[in-house]
């Protein structure tokens, strides 16, 4: 067994991996939606795979885990709606702009663990929350109208981050359940919202008429690293913090930053900016709370 430095150098290390890998991943899901394919179908067949080639290898994991279905299918439909909304977000929206309105997670994350851990909010949870939300009004004020979400992509990006901090604070109360049947469970939340989602727009399937070998080996390469992330993330998340963890994904935004910038003509103006460094200051405020609230626990 891996000593405890080297079980934490790899969690760090698996969590960087699966930040890289999404700050990219919105590109090959734009060059699925210029094939025809369009998010939630990509989004289906893209979580399916890794739930067929990987699921059955954790199901004893989830039959032990099944006293806690509740939360197990709470967690399903929260990181479902994570990652359906990330990637039509994505595909809608500005691809920096869209990933700073979903870091605003850790000011969802202080609330949700205050009211479902009962953690108590320190001073490092009062300036998370001021911070995050002073950074998003920053870079969402408009002379004359409200600091709102002003597209369908930002209100998807900022319901994304929210249930990204639901997702992680409810990984946290799921502590003993296995990371296997954790990312189980992940890939069947998203595969389900994406069924309910055809449903409702059956057209978006209309592509496989039509579809050539190389958009159906993208999309089975796009679902091999998702399955490959995911294990990533809950194996980090089981051995870092989470509001540590949230810092490091911000590694995210640096890498769709660079890859935006070379790969589409986005570019931010020096709103953006300013509200950027408010959020990213607040995700790295967020990671001294587990300290903080340790250090509490202790002399309890």
């Amino acid at each position: 067994m891996p000593s405890i430095p080297l079980q934490r150098t790899l969690a760090i290390g698996s969590l960087v991996y699966a930040a890289t890998l999404w700050g990219l991943m919105w590109y090959p899901y734009r060059l699925l939606n210029d094939a025809g394919v369009g998010g939630i179908a990509s989004s289906f067949i893209t979580y399916v795979v890794p739930l067929l080639v990987f699921g059955w290898l954790h199901g004893r994991e989830l039959r032990n885990a099944r006293s806690r279905w509740m939360w197990l299918a709470a967690l399903g439909l929260a990181a479902g709606w994570t990652n359906l909304a990330y990637v039509l977000a994505m595909l809608q929206g500005e691809v920096v702009r869209v990933l700073l309105l979903f870091f605003l997670s850790p000011l969802w994350t202080v609330l949700f663990a205050r009211f479902l851990l009962h953690e108590k909010l320190n001073r490092a949870g009062w300036a998370v929350m001021a911070l995050a939300a002073g950074g998003a009004l920053v870079m969402l004020w408009q002379p004359g109208e409200w600091p709102l979400p002003a597209s369908r992509a930002e209100w998807l990006a900022l319901s994304a981050g929210v249930a990204f901090a639901m997702s992680n604070v409810i990984s946290r109360h799921l502590d003993g359940v296995t990371e296997g049947a954790k990312a189980v469970t992940v890939w069947a939340g998203v595969v389900v919202l994406t069924l309910i989602g055809l449903a409702l727009k059956p057209a978006e399937l209309d592509f496989m008429a039509d579809a050539g070998m190389q958009t159906w080996l993208l999309l089975l390469g796009v679902g091999l690293a998702i399955g490959s992330m995911t294990y990533a993330v809950q194996y980090g998340l089981a051995r870092v913090p989470a509001n540590q963890a949230i810092v490091i994904f911000l590694s995210e935004l640096v890498v769709a930053a660079v890859a935006s910038y070379f790969l589409s003509d986005e570019r931010m103006g020096v709103q953006e900016w300013i509200g950027a460094a408010m959020i990213i200051t607040a995700s790295l405020f967020s990671g001294h709370m587990e300290d903080d609230q340790l250090k509490e626990a202790r002399h309890v």
